[in-house]
């Protein structure tokens, strides 16, 4: 028996193609995967330190993890024409906080390479994804000018009373040519060989088959599962975000995810903001 360290974040999408794998609807074989769900950001520094088999990361942080894993062709997080979103107290244009404060989830989350691309200038403050209502208290009281958002917050901003100021995954689009944004994707490391990667890659692309085939039977699993008592997920939000982010792009990358990913980061290295450059994108199979 094979054991494999998998890593992934609370969020509605990632718990939706993992589970699966890890409550017994796909045969797993002679592997065995022990897992844990952690933040966004701090799964892109798990990935830095390589301590883990497969872990769902920032598609911005593969450049710096390329020496040890592969990108997965699957469990990707795809926004068409959406994404990430921007959110003031009132709503402006995203030039007019150029130099003013706002919070972000992570230095190493695309949605912060995203905007850094569209408005050069302004100051980050990095706050954690979790708990989730923690950026919108920074904005009733005044801590940020602006948040940019990302999960299932980018679903209630307007619930909590906010406005939107930038759709990031519009504007991606519209600096492109209509390119999809890669926002997730999961990778394998590679030192773990040919077979174990390609049997793992089965497995892994098994479960987010079963998943979108089976997809009104587990939103219930997924809302008994879900532990985020401040987030008030109802099935609805739910439905909503896994349209957004658990579908077909998420079986397979399709060719335009593909050149997003690879124009993301032609971008950011062009930009100074990938530190040693885009790399190479190595596809495990």
């Amino acid at each position: 028996m094979t054991t494999l360290r998998l890593a992934f974040s609370p969020d509605s999408d990632d718990l939706f193609m993992f589970w699966p794998l890890l409550n017994g609807r796909v045969d797993t074989g002679d592997y065995r995967f022990e897992h844990e769900r952690v933040d966004t950001e701090s799964l892109n520094r798990r990935a830095l330190a390589g301590d883990l088999d497969v872990v769902a990361i920032s598609i911005a942080t593969y450049p710096a993890v390329a020496k040890d894993y592969l990108l997965l062709p699957h469990g990707g997080s795809v926004g068409r024409g959406y994404g990430p979103v921007v959110v003031s107290r009132d709503a402006a244009p995203l030039a007019s906080f150029a130099g003013k404060s706002i919070a972000v989830p992570g230095e190493g989350t695309t949605a912060y390479l995203v905007l850094r691309l569209l408005l050069s200038e302004f100051r980050p403050v990095f706050l954690p994804i979790q708990p989730y209502d923690r950026v919108f208290r920074a904005l009733r009281d005044n801590e940020v000018e602006a948040a940019l958002l990302i999960h299932e917050g980018r679903l209630t901003y307007e619930r909590e009373g906010f406005a939107r100021v930038a759709e990031l995954g519009e504007a991606w689009g519209e600096m492109t040519g209509g390119l999809p944004l890669p926002l997730g994707g999961n990778v394998i490391r590679r030192s773990l060989g040919d077979q174990v990667i390609a049997d793992v890659s089965r497995l892994l692309r098994e479960g987010i088959r079963y998943a979108l085939g089976h997809r009104d039977e587990l939103i219930p699993e997924l809302m008994r599962a879900e532990t985020r008592t401040d987030l008030q997920l109802d099935r609805t939000m739910l439905d909503r975000y896994l349209a957004m982010y658990a579908n077909a792009d998420t079986l397979d990358y399709p060719p335009d995810a593909r050149r997003g990913v690879e124009e993301l980061f032609l971008r950011g290295e062009r930009a100074g903001l990938l530190p040693g450059g885009r790399g190479q994108i190595d596809w495990a199979c």
